[in-house]
């Protein structure tokens, strides 16, 4: 059956940490995460908002927990943007190896079909593991709903997001290793010695594993240590955004320092929401790139 032009919906879910507003201006279809805190369940973006998150981690000594997003939950998104005209609808989702999120999505399409056969040759629906976390996968979404909204085809925007995703590559630097240690992303032990002796990580993402990429001793060194190693991986004269969590003088001088290093600044700086800062605390600073080839 010949296809015709429709709505194309871009979808990711609220660990892209996408804001708000550009929520909003590119028509992103955000899915909330839940969040386990104490004995209460939340939904991210919906039962509160990052300062409120960091607020509530600060009054509660029990690390908070994140759920995944159910194949159920992505049936009934699937056939509600069917039953709105969509098209097309391409979801860039959080790292499979992290969440079930993205293999529940993967198995919802299956099962949306063989439920609602007359939606076969009406709607597509492609699914696209984010392969990593926060803007990592977050901005190439923003970039996928910007050239739909500009009248690219779903086949152009799935091109560039199986090009790009691959390419993506994290640096952050942890100032409390807390949140870290007891989430199992760092063995307890270190990090209550870490604490101890002030030393810092530098931790990576790539190829969606996390590891330990380097240390420093003392708060001081580790914007300039992100920096650097950012350099020495990133692909020369490409964009490049900024994380951070609940101390923004730490992302302003980040800025700084990568503006001094390559003469130009981030095309985005993003604050982390719940599913990250409860893995990793809420004081963070990192930067997020296109790796050489």
């Amino acid at each position: 059956m010949e296809r015709f032009m429709g709505k194309i919906q871009i979808v990711t879910d609220s660990v892209s940490d996408i804001s708000v507003e550009n929520e909003k201006k590119y028509d992103i279809n955000i899915i909330p995460f839940p969040v386990v805190l104490g004995e209460k369940s939340y939904l991210s973006r919906v039962d509160f908002d990052n300062e409120g998150f960091y607020k509530m981690m600060e009054e509660n000594d029990e690390i908070p927990k994140t759920s995944q997003i159910t194949a159920y939950q992505f049936e009934e998104m699937y056939y509600d943007f069917y039953e709105k005209g969509c098209t097309d609808v391409i979801l860039v989702l959080i790292n499979s190896e992290g969440s079930a999120t993205w293999q529940n999505s993967v198995l919802a399409i299956q099962n949306f079909f063989e439920e609602h056969p007359e939606c076969r040759d009406k709607i597509s629906i492609t699914s696209h593991d984010g392969g990593s976390y926060s803007c990592a996968y977050g901005y190439p979404a923003e970039v996928a709903a910007k050239m739909a909204q500009e009248g690219a085809s779903a086949d152009e925007i799935n091109a560039y997001l199986r090009e790009i995703l691959p390419k993506r590559e994290v640096y952050f630097g942890i100032y409390n290793l807390k949140y870290a240690g007891k989430s199992g992303r760092i063995p307890s032990a270190a990090a209550f010695v870490g604490d101890k002796l002030g030393i810092k990580p530098i931790m990576k993402i790539w190829d969606h594993a996390i590891t330990t990429a380097a240390k420093c001793r003392g708060e001081k060194k580790i914007v300039t240590k992100v920096a650097d190693m950012t350099l020495a991986d990133m692909e020369p004269g490409s964009e490049y955004q900024i994380v951070y969590g609940n101390d923004k003088s730490c992302s302003d001088e980040l800025i700084k320092k990568m503006t001094e290093l390559l003469g130009y600044g981030p095309t985005g700086v993003y604050q982390i929401g719940a599913a990250v800062a409860a893995n990793a605390g809420p004081r963070i600073v990192g930067t997020v790139f296109n790796a050489k080839a």
